[in-house]
């Protein structure tokens, strides 16, 4: 991966300027469960928000991203 793993909010905020491509989004999920773990958040909490009902992703969407975010966890660990 080109991008190191983002460790702060800002620093997963600074991505947002970068082109959007696959090693971004990696890098922001990777970034984003990094986060969630050190502020002792559990895998549970994170997919509970994930699908949470919102207007940029559908249910469809948000379930997919969910299991990305449940198997890089996993990964992470």
């Amino acid at each position: 991966m080109d991008y190191p793993i983002p460790a702060t909010s800002q620093e997963i905020v600074a991505l947002c300027q970068q082109p959007v491509d696959t090693e971004i989004v990696a890098s922001a999920i990777a970034g984003v469960i990094r986060l969630a773990q050190s502020q002792g958040r559990s895998l549970e909490d994170l997919k509970a928000e994930l699908l949470e009902e919102d207007t940029l992703l559908d249910a469809q969407e948000r379930a997919w991203l969910s299991e990305v975010v449940a198997s890089t966890w996993h990964e992470l660990a």
